[in-house]
């Protein structure tokens, strides 16, 4: 008879609740509610940073010589929209007022307009904000300006923990004091555990999912990109690079002649140092001689996106293409760091161009700029 009963009971009790209310099932809570608070993520759609269309030219023997990406992380969609709101998040600054993209702002080439940047208790840093396009093709173990940091994943934690830039060194209690914060907001354990499995919060694993993201910033939609795309020929010197392209000015075109060839060859040389297509820095380069007697030997980020950059060298000390250009051809000071490349027979270099060769190697410079990066939606601010 109990067994009889205990229908009618059930059916009584929910014949008491108000049309308008139904019964709740705590068993499956939504799983991202804090996500979908307070990003415009939505985590069963992710954006798709995996899937890169590279041009024939990205082959693999600029893989296996510039690609930095370590085999115990790769991109994944999961672990780069953690980086990304890693990036864009100011509550990773001490006093909840800069991000990452404070100084790395997409619309300037993921760099700063501002020759130095400003931290996050408005003291400035003393180098420029370098651009992060074709980071994942910096060849060697070297990272910042002063090659201080060993990979991209030992890079993205450290200005967190710089004084000045977002204050969570170690008398604003480190890295540790940064997790505990990050713990209280209700996106995190629910992005780590998309990306990793289960929500726990780590130094390491911030610095996996943020160089994630930045690896994922390729830029192959230039001008130079389509154009060496319709001369590209394995079979032709140096693939086809040489050839005029279609797509360019006869200035373009000659330009990118003076900056391919080497001085002796009636060229600038550029390329010397400068490695096409990815037009990263070569691991043996070392000062370009902007001070004299210069020590200290600094990296370059890649010339891909130069043209959407406001400020230039590793102190923003020029603001114009033209005026990096006429450093080389003749500014070059000596000192102990400066590359042999600019030395020849011992001395700085004299290249004497002429202002029409200036001119077309800024022309040619300005073809590589590349505003998808800036553009395109998975690399923008995903804060509601």
């Amino acid at each position: 008879m109990k067994r009889v009963l205990i229908i009618p009971l059930a059916l009584s009790i929910l014949a008491c609740q108000p049309e308008d209310e139904q019964p709740v099932d705590n068993a499956n809570p939504n799983q991202y509610a804090g996500i979908e608070a307070a990003l415009n993520i939505d985590p069963e759609n992710l954006p798709d940073y995996v899937n890169q269309q590279f041009p024939a030219f990205y082959d693999n023997d600029v893989f296996a010589r510039f690609d930095n990406t370590p085999a115990n992380n790769m991109i994944t969609n999961e672990g780069a929209t953690l980086g990304r709101v890693l990036f864009y998040d100011e509550e990773l600054s001490f006093n909840g007022t800069v991000s990452c993209a404070s100084c790395h702002t997409p619309n300037d080439a993921f760099s700063d307009p501002d020759q130095f940047s400003t931290g996050f208790e408005g003291g400035l840093t003393d180098v420029h904000s370098m651009r992060l396009a074709n980071s994942r093709f910096y060849e060697g173990e070297s990272f910042f300006w002063d090659k201080r940091a060993a990979t991209l994943e030992a890079q993205t934690t450290q200005p967190i923990q710089n004084e000045v830039e977002m204050g969570f060194d170690a008398s604003n209690g480190g890295i540790a004091a940064l997790i505990a914060k990050m713990e209280d907001l209700d996106y995190y354990p629910e992005l780590f555990e998309l990306a990793f499995g289960d929500d726990q919060i780590t130094e390491a694993r911030m610095q996996f999912a943020m160089a994630q993201f930045i690896r994922s910033m390729i830029s192959v939609n230039s001008k130079f990109d389509a154009g060496y795309a319709q001369v590209y020929n394995l079979n032709a010197p140096g693939n086809g690079i040489r050839a005029d392209f279609p797509n360019f000015t006869a200035q373009e075109n000659t330009g990118k002649g003076l900056f391919l060839d080497p001085p002796n060859a009636g060229g600038a040389g550029c390329a010397g140092c400068h490695v096409p297509p990815v037009f990263t820095l070569d691991v043996a380069s070392r000062s370009n001689g902007l001070d004299a007697g210069e020590t200290v030997v600094f990296k370059s980020p890649s010339l891909k996106t130069v043209e959407d950059g406001q400020h230039f060298m590793h102190d923003g000390r020029f603001s114009t293409l033209l005026e990096v250009v006429e450093h080389y051809d003749n500014g070059v000071l000596d000192g102990p760091a400066l590359d042999n490349r600019l030395r020849p027979g011992g001395q700085p270099q004299q290249l004497n161009l002429t202002q029409v060769e200036k001119n077309a190697l800024v022309a040619f410079l300005e073809t590589l700029g590349d505003n998808t990066l800036m553009t395109d939606s998975k690399y923008g601010d995903p804060f509601k």
